[in-house]
This record gives C-alpha cells, sequence and structure tokens, in this order.
C-alpha cells in the first residue's frame, strides 16, 4: 500500500478544489425538482466546473473501451452509484437523487456525493437520507493522526445498522489527490481480516457512506457503470473529501 502524505502546498490546492466543488455542488442543489433531467443537472455542472478552472474529473474516466460519458455521476432511487446522466430521466416528485461529483485543478482531485430529496419523499426515504450523512459525521470524529482508519468504519456501520439499514460492501472509499483514487481502500463497515491502518497528518481521503433500505448487495447495471440494490430498494450516499490533522479532520469540500 502507498499512500502519499499531502505537503503544505499541496494541501493548499485541494482546498481550492475541495472549495470550487462545494461551490458547484451547492449550485446543482438549487436546479433539483421534479421535470428536470439529469443530463441538465450534468451539463450545468460541467459549464461550473469550466467557469472555475477545473476539469471535470469522471469524465473519460477508466478509459478503454467504455470511459465513463458525463461529468456527474447521476443516480435514482434504487441506483447506489455511477448512474449515467441521460435527457431521457426525468426526475419526479418523491425520487431521491445522487449527484456524486469530481473536479481537478492544478493535478489535484476532490470529490464529494450528496443524496436530494426531488419535491416530497417518503419518511423511509428522509430517514435514510438523514442515516447515511449521519454515518460520515459519525465516523469522521473518531480521526485524527494516530487513530486506526477502522474506527470511522465502525462508527459509521453503526449508525446506519442502528437505523435499520445496511451498508453497501463492496464499494469502498478511498484515498484521493494527484490521482483521483489512491490507496488506502476505506470501507464504510468492520469485518474480520480488515486491512487497517494508522492515521497520520496530512492523509488526504474520500469518505463516502452509501447506505440501503434493504439488503447490502448489489447488480451491475448493463451499460457497465451504474450499481443498483439487488433487491431494488432504495439507496443514499454521501461523500467529502477530508483531510486528517493531528487534532481531527478538516473537511476540505465545504
Amino acid at each position: 500500500m502507498s499512500i502519499h502524505i499531502k505537503t503544505e502546498s499541496e494541501i493548499a490546492t485541494m482546498r481550492q478544489a475541495g472549495k470550487k466543488l462545494a461551490e458547484v455542488m451547492s449550485c446543482l442543489e438549487k436546479k433539483i425538482k421534479p421535470g428536470v433531467t439529469t443530463l441538465q443537472i450534468d451539463e450545468l455542472a460541467e459549464r461550473l466546473i469550466l467557469e472555475r478552472g477545473g476539469r471535470p474529473a469522471f469524465k473519460g474516466y477508466g478509459g478503454g473501451k467504455n470511459p465513463f460519458p458525463a461529468t456527474i455521476c447521476a443516480s435514482i432511487n434504487n441506483e447506489i452509484v455511477h448512474g449515467i446522466p441521460s435527457s431521457e430521466r426525468v426526475l419526479k416528485d418523491g425520487d431521491i437523487f445522487k449527484v456524486d461529483i469530481g473536479l481537478e485543478i492544478d493535478g489535484f482531485f476532490s470529490d464529494m456525493a450528496r443524496t436530494f430529496a426531488v419535491g416530497e419523499i417518503s419518511q423511509q426515504a428522509s430517514t435514510l437520507i438523514q442515516a447515511t450523512q449521519q454515518a460520515f459525521w459519525k465516523g469522521i470524529k473518531e480521526l485524527k493522526e494516530g487513530k486506526m482508519l477502522s474506527d470511522y468504519s465502525k462508527a459509521a456501520e453503526k449508525v446506519a445498522v442502528t437505523a435499520g439499514f445496511s451498508v453497501v460492501r463492496n464499494l469502498v472509499g478511498h484515498g484521493i489527490g494527484q490521482h483521483l483514487h489512491e490507496d488506502p481502500q476505506v470501507p464504510n463497515y468492520f469485518e474480520k481480516g480488515f486491512r487497517d491502518l494508522q492515521l497520520k497528518a496530512g492523509m488526504t481521503l474520500a469518505l463516502e457512506p452509501m447506505v440501503n433500505t434493504g439488503d447490502f448487495k448489489t447488480v451491475l447495471g448493463s451499460d457497465g457503470w451504474v450499481f443498483e440494490t439487488a433487491d431494488g430498494s432504495l439507496s443514499a450516499h454521501y461523500e467529502n473529501t477530508i483531510l486528517i490533522t493531528k487534532n481531527g479532520v478538516e473537511i476540505l469540500t465545504q
């Protein structure tokens, strides 16, 4: 496992990347309502990133024969992550809509995700969104230099399970910096055989609980990108890019 501890100048660049990405997400939130297509949100996201001197981190990701074609991952209801925006996907009242977005500026990346209520949503959907956010916030309270990565994973999982939900297991958080995905992998759950790690100041991580109302199992869609819940249950996603410090955590995407 190769983990790069960021220098002060690298951290300064990542702060800029995080701040700009948070501004973009804030603008997108205002446009999410029934009748809007996921492609409209995607096109706005790309324009906002370019206006800020950034590059959409996801567009073209994966290379090869099936690169990701869009600026945002746009996932609705039982879709967990990596949904492809489309002019045919129209948001409707009662949907929960996940926007996952990345930005690269001056050679460094930021990554964040939010789950939005579209119009009036069910009580269960609302509770799911809140529990997913809480899993992140409770998890990061456990983190600072000298603590273990598993301290986050245990705390995040406990919130979700206590609320009656399950944590997705085959999709995890990750290190981030000069690459969108770096070591270490960061599960949002804990089990025997966990590949643990002691944290050091200067580590930057993208932590992202993905929580389902039903079972944790997933299926990959026919497009080769979107992950859906195997049982058709609702899923929520919440992510920030963070910096480990001597005293705790700094959220870079705020």
